[in-house]
C-alpha cells in the first residue's frame, strides 16, 4: 500500500543507503587486497535494517522482487557506480584492469558473499525485472553492468516512471468524490482486487461512453486500494513486438516500484488497425500487475476479465451535484437545475467545471473551493461533497445565471461531437420559414415535446413504463430546397440547442458492422448535450427493407434497425431527411414519432419567400414580387439566386434589380441543367 514519504523517512533512507554502500565498498577493498596479495582487512559486517514505516527503499525493493542477499549486493554494487564516485576506481583495482571501471558478473561472483550463478539467468529477478542492464561486451561475465536509472532513483527515494515510459504513461489524480452510483463501482473494483491478493488480479474492463467518468472511477478505486494510477492511451502504444515487450517489462517493474495500476484507454482506438488491436491484446494479456481498460465496447480477452458498465450519474445525483457546484446560488434558481439535468447529462467533473465557469462569467463568488462531505440529495438520500464553509446568507438571485449555465453546458457537450459531425449555427427563425400552417403546427409540437420531455417522462412517470419510444424522432420529407434544414435550424434556435448535420452517405460503410460503430459513436457523443441530430440523405440507409440474400443484406437491415433503436432511446431530437418518402419502408415509418412533408412551394408561398429573402440592409430597386413568384423554384434555389444577384449588384455599385436577379436565375438553372421558360421570366428585365 502506498504511503506518503516524509522528510524523516528520507533522512533514514539516505543514512541507510550510504551505510550499505560503505559496506559494499569494504567488500571491494577486501577483494583488492586478495588480488594484490595483501593482508585482508576485517570483513564488512551486515547492517541491521531500521524498523521504519514505510520500509526503506532498499528493503522494499528486496521484498518486492524477492532478491537473494547476493542479488541485493550485486544491485548495490551497480548502483554504487552512480551514487559514489569512489566505486569506479574500486572496480578497476578489484579486477586488476584500469580500463574496467565498472562492475561485472565476474567481479560479483568473485567478491560478493553468497554468489550463485542463477543471478545471471535471464529469468532471474535482476534481469527479468530490468533492475540491471547488461551493456555490450565480449562475454556475459565480463560485460559491463549498469543499474537501471529508475532503480537508482528509487533507492534514492525518488518515485517516477522510467524515462522510456514518461512519453507514454501519465499519472491520474483521483477526484475528491464520486457520485454514489459510481462510487459503488469503485468499491466493487477494490473488493475484486482484495479478493485476489496473493494471486493474479483480474483485468477490470470499464465500459461506458464517458472516458472521463471511467478514469475517475479507476483513480478512486486505486486510492481505495492504496495504489496510484497511471494511464496509457492505446493510440500511443508501440506496435512492434520488440518495443511492446520492452514496455511490458518496464511497466511490470515500475508498477511494483510505484505501487501503481495501469489504465489502458481505448477510447480513441482505431478498430480498423489490426496491428494496434493485436498490441492491445498482447499488453492486456501479458501485464502481471493490476490493469484496467476503459472502452466503449466490450472486448474479448484470454485473460480473466470482469466487465463493469459505467453510466453517467443518475438524474437525482446530477441535481445534487449541481447544488453543490453552485453552492448558495443554487437555491434561487427556482427549478432551473431540473431543466439543466433534463437536457444535459454530465458527469461530476463536467458539472463542477460548468458551474465554476458560469459563476466566473458573472463574477459570482462560488465559495472557497474546498470540498468536504455531507450534502444529501433530497430525492435519493445520496451523499455528496459540499463546499466548506456553508454560506449562511443566501445571495440575491442573478437573472443571467440560468442562461450562462445553459450556454456553458452546451459548450461542455460539444467536445466529442465536433469531431464527428458538422455543427450548424442556427440563424433562422420562424419568420424565415414559409410553410403551410399544418406543417408549422407539427414543428411547434416537436419543440413542445423536447421542452417538456423531463416533466412528462420523469415527473409524470412515463419513463417508468419503459425506455422504448422515449426518444423524439422526426422525418422531414421533401425535395431539395424546400426548407428541411431551415426547419431544423428554427427548432435549434427555438430550443437553444446545438444542431449537428450528419451525412448518412458518409457514415454508411461497405464493411460489415462499421456503419453501426459509426452511428454508435455519434449518438454516444451527442448524449451529453442532447443536441439536435440531423441525419441528411436518409435514403442512403433507409430504403425498402432488402430481401435477405446474403450476409450484407442481413447486416444492412441490422444497421437500419440499430439507427431506429438509438433514435427511439436518444435523449435529444433526431431528424431524418429524405427526398423520397415513398422509398421508405412503412415498418420503419411507424417507429418515427413525427413526419413532416415539405411541399414544393406554390406561387403564393414563393412570393412570401421572395418578400423575406433580402435583409433589411440590402438596397433594392424595382423588385416585382409577383413576377419573381412565377419562377418555379423552391426556397433553397431562391436564396441562391438572391445571394448571387446581391453580389452582381454590389460589384457594379448598384442596388439589386430585376436584371441582376434574371442573370442569377439563369446561372442557378444552368447549374441544375434546367432551362428558364419565357413564362417564368417574362417582363423581368
Amino acid at each position: 500500500m502506498s504511503q506518503d514519504i516524509t522528510a524523516e523517512w528520507a533522512d533514514w533512507n539516505q543514512h541507510f543507503l550510504v551505510a550499505e554502500l560503505e559496506r559494499i565498498s569494504a567488500i571491494l577493498s577486501n577483494r583488492i587486497a586478495v588480488v594484490r596479495g595483501e593482508d585482508e582487512p576485517p570483513p564488512a559486517l551486515p547492517i541491521d535494517t531500521p524498523d521504519v514505516s514505510p520500509p526503506l527503499a532498499l528493503d522494499a525493493l528486496t521484498r518486492l522482487f524477492s532478491l537473494t542477499p547476493f542479488e541485493r549486493d550485486l544491485l548495490l554494487l551497480c548502483a554504487g557506480i552512480e551514487l559514489d564516485g569512489t566505486f569506479a576506481h574500486l572496480c578497476a583495482d578489484a579486477q586488476a584492469n584500469p580500463a574496467m571501471t565498472y562492475p561485472t558478473f565476474s567481479l560479483a561472483l568473485a567478491a560478493l558473499p553468497g554468489a550463485h550463478w542463477g543471478a545471471l539467468a535471464p529469468t532471474g529477478a535482476l534481469r527479468r525485472w530490468r533492475l540491471i542492464e547488461i551493456r555490450d561486451g565480449s562475454a556475459l561475465t565480463i560485460s559491463p553492468l549498469r543499474a537501471s536509472e529508475q532503480v537508482v532513483h528509487y533507492l534514492a527515494g525518488i518515485r517516477a516512471p522510467d524515462e522510456r515510459l514518461l512519453r507514454l504513461v501519465a499519472p491520474v489524480d483521483p477526484p475528491d468524490a464520486l457520485a454514489p452510483s459510481q462510487q459503488a463501482l469503485a468499491d466493487r473494483v477494490v473488493a475484486l482486487w482484495e479478493r485476489a491478493v496473493g494471486g493474479s488480479p483480474p483485468l477490470i474492463q470499464l465500459c461506458g461512453e464517458s472516458a472521463e467518468d471511467m478514469r475517475a472511477i479507476a483513480a478512486v478505486s486505486c486510492r481505495g486500494f492504496g495504489m496510484a494510477l497511471h494511464t496509457l492511451s492505446a493510440e500511443r502504444m508501440p506496435t512492434t513486438p520488440a518495443e511492446l515487450d520492452q514496455i511490458i517489462a518496464l511497466w511490470d517493474r515500475d508498477a511494483a516500484l510505484l505501487e501503481s495500476a495501469l489504465l489502458l484507454d481505448l477510447d480513441d482506438l482505431d478498430s480498423s488497425d489490426p496491428d494496434r488491436l493485436r498490441a492491445v491484446s498482447r499488453l492486456a494479456e501479458q501485464l502481471s500487475g493490476p490493469l484496467l481498460l476503459s472502452t466503449r465496447e466490450r472486448r474479448p480477452l484470454r485473460r480473466p476479465t470482469i466487465t463493469l458498465d459505467v453510466h453517467k450519474p443518475r438524474p437525482d445525483e446530477q441535481r445534487a451535484i449541481w447544488r453543490v457546484a453552485l453552492g448558495p446560488h443554487a437555491e434561487p434558481l427556482n427549478g432551473q437545475i431540473d431543466v439543466l439535468v433534463g437536457q444535459f447529462s454530465l458527469g461530476m467533473a463536467a458539472i463542477r467545471a460548468a458551474g465554476t465557469e458560469a459563476l466566473q462569467r458573472l463574477d459570482l463568488d462560488s465559495g472557497d473551493g474546498s470540498w468536504g462531505m455531507g450534502v444529501r440529495s433530497q430525492e435519493s438520500g445520496v451523499e455528496l461533497p459540499t463546499p466548506n464553509p456553508p454560506t449562511l446568507q443566501p445571495p440575491t438571485p442573478n437573472p443571467q445565471l440560468p442562461t450562462a449555465l445553459w450556454d456553458v453546458c452546451r459548450t461542455q457537450a460539444r467536445a466529442r461531437l465536433d469531431d464527428l459531425a458538422q455543427r450548424i449555427e442556427s440563424v433562422s427563425s420562424w419568420d424565415d420559414l414559409v410553410l403551410p400552417e399544418g406543417q408549422r403546427l407539427v414543428l411547434r409540437d416537436i419543440a413542445a415535446h423536447v421542452r417538456q420531455r423531463t416533466k412528462v417522462y420523469e415527473q409524470w412517470g412515463f419513463a417508468s413504463k419503459g425506455s422504448r419510444g422515449l426518444g423524439i424522432s422526426a422525418l422531414f420529407a421533401g425535395a431539395s430546397g424546400t426548407g428541411k434544414t431551415t426547419a431544423a435550424e428554427v427548432l435549434a434556435g427555438e430550443l437553444r440547442l446545438d444542431l449537428y448535420k450528419i451525412d448518412l452517405s458518409a457514415v454508411v460503410s461497405k464493411y460489415i458492422g462499421e456503419t453501426e460503430k459509426n452511428l454508435r459513436r455519434i449518438f454516444d457523443a451527442a448524449e451529453a448535450g442532447g443536441a439536435i441530430l440531423l441525419f441528411d440523405e436518409a435514403d442512403a440507409l433507409f430504403g425498402k427493407r432488402s430481401e435477405v440474400r446474403d450476409s450484407h443484406d442481413r447486416y444492412a437491415n441490422i444497421e437500419v434497425s440499430y439507427l431506429l433503436q438509438r433514435m427511439e432511446s436518444y435523449r435529444g431530437l433526431a431528424i431524418l431527411t429524405t427526398n423520397m418518402k415513398s422509398a421508405l419502408d412503412q415498418a420503419f415509418m411507424r417507429r418515427i414519432r413525427f413526419v413532416v412533408q415539405f411541399p414544393f412551394p406554390d406561387a403564393a408561398q414563393r412570393a412570401e419567400i421572395w418578400r423575406r429573402i433580402f435583409p433589411l440592409a440590402t438596397p433594392t430597386e424595382g423588385i416585382d414580387i409577383a413576377k419573381l413568384a412565377r419562377l418555379n423554384a423552391p426556397g433553397g434555389n431562391i436564396r441562391n439566386i438572391a445571394l448571387n444577384a446581391a453580389f452582381l449588384a454590389a460589384d457594379t455599385g448598384e442596388p439589386v434589380r430585376m436584371a441582376h436577379l434574371l442573370h442569377a436565375a439563369r446561372v442557378e438553372y444552368a447549374k441544375q441543367e434546367k432551362t428558364l421558360t419565357d413564362a417564368e421570366v417574362a417582363g423581368w428585365a
